[in-house]
Order: C-alpha cells, then structure tokens, then sequence
C-alpha cells in the first residue's frame, strides 16, 4: 500500500521540471512530502511550476539549468546537496522530442543531431555522474530515467537517442548498486500531453492508437504513477529495467 508521506524529508531534482512530465512529477513527489528541485533552461516556466507546488502546499525550489552543461549541472549538484544534506532521487526527464527531431537522419543535419544527443544521452549521464557522491548510501535512493516506446523500433535519430537511455539505465544499475542506487527506466507510448496535442498529426495518432492493445488515451497521470512506484520502497528490488506505459504498444516477448 502506497504512504501517503513515503517521501517526507527527501529530496528530489527533476530536470525538465517546468513543464509537462517534469511538473507533474514534481507535484506527485511533494504532495508525498519530498522537497522537489525543478532544474529547467526555461528559467521561467520552473519557477512558476515550484510557485504552482508551493502554493498547493508542496516544498518546491527551482533552478536554471542545461543538463548538457557540465559545469551547471556540477554547480546545481553541489549547491542542492549542501543545503538540502544529500540526494534521494533523481528523475533524468529532461529531452529533445518535439516534431522537429522526428525526421530521418539525413534530413537533420549534424547541428541538431549533436544537440539531440547532447540533451537526451550526455545529459542523463552528466546528471548522474554529478549526483552520484550525493545520493551514494542514502536508504531508497533512486534514479528514473525517461525513455520511448520510440526506442523500441527507433525510426528516428530520437528513437535511437532513448534506446541509448534504456541502455544507460543498465550500465548505470551495474555500476551504482554497490553504492545502494536503483536506477529503472520508463518507456512512454503515445502520451497525450499539450505538446503532443498542438504538434502531432491526426493521423499519426490514429495509426498509433489501432497499434495499442488499450484502446484509449495515455495521460500524463499514467507517467507520474510508474515514477511513483519505481521511486518507492515497493520497487525496493527492481534495478535496471525499463518499464512500458504504452497501452501495449508494440509488444515484444
């Protein structure tokens, strides 16, 4: 059964936190009584959702930060630990997927296939890397890194981006189980967020819907209650794996 307070006294960064999954991740961990950290580039838009957390009666700061910088991520790392004591979760959110990055490689160009990678592979892995010494040894400390159903058949420079994330959270549970960090991954379907309404054509929604075996539409609710139970002590021996919130999506045994 689900502790209403399972998270009192803890701390969790979430980048990408101002907007979308971020923000509803955070709003689902402080209403759980941790102290969200909404580390964003959009400056702006994670204040106002730390203004939005406090104000529903969640412990909510924000901070400006490009995950594929080092030297921020270095600094935002170092600043939370020492005022917050240590680290409990990290949730890697933060990532390239708008319509602009689902088109073929040679269409791209080298400019933004480096600024794809840059944000959705090197930036779970600066975040991790900068956070490890802070959440090493912490009971239920925990790492969720968001994936793509899109990883899975990787039509897309995107795709191919979040299969490498599925392989990190592997390589990166190996590593940091010694220092007592489960690290999981989820793999949303289609989920039906304001972006994804405003970009995505009708029709590719309709083609993804006739392949899920759920016929109906994926929320943003169905993210935040796999990133609640991968944070939790119910997952307390799960480490490395990758769930689908996908509505069976493209199954495959």
């Amino acid at each position: 059964m689900m502790d209403a307070r399972e998270h009192e006294n803890r701390t969790a960064i979430i980048t990408g936190g101002g907007r979308g999954f971020g923000k509803a991740f955070g709003h689902a961990l402080a209403a759980r009584g941790a102290h969200v950290v909404l580390a964003d580039i959009d400056a702006q838009a994670g204040e106002a959702a730390a203004a939005e957390i406090r104000a529903a009666g969640g412990a909510a700061s924000a901070c400006w930060c490009d995950v594929a910088d080092e030297a921020q991520v270095g600094a935002m790392a170092a600043e939370v630990a020492a005022r917050r004591g240590g680290i409990d979760i990290l949730i890697n959110n933060a990532g390239l997927h708008s319509a602009a990055y689902a088109e073929p490689m040679t269409k791209s160009g080298l400019a933004k296939l480096r600024r794809l990678f840059d944000v959705n592979l090197m930036g779970v892995i600066i975040c991790t890397l900068a956070l490890r010494s802070a959440m090493a040894g912490r009971a239920g400390a925990s790492i969720v890194n968001i994936s793509s159903s899109a990883s899975y058949d990787c039509p897309t420079a995107y795709g191919v981006s979040k299969l490498a994330v599925r392989g990190l959270t592997v390589a990166f549970a190996r590593e940091l189980g010694r220092d007592g960090i489960r690290v999981n991954a989820i793999a949303p379907g289609l989920m039906f967020t304001e972006t994804i309404r405003r970009e995505l054509p009708q029709a590719l929604v309709k083609s993804v819907h006739e392949q899920q075996i759920l016929k109906r539409e994926g929320g943003e609710q169905d993210i935040v209650e796999a990133m609640l139970y991968l944070c939790s002590e119910r997952a307390a021996f799960v480490t490395g794996e990758t769930l689908r919130v996908s509505g069976g999506l493209a199954l495959q045994v």
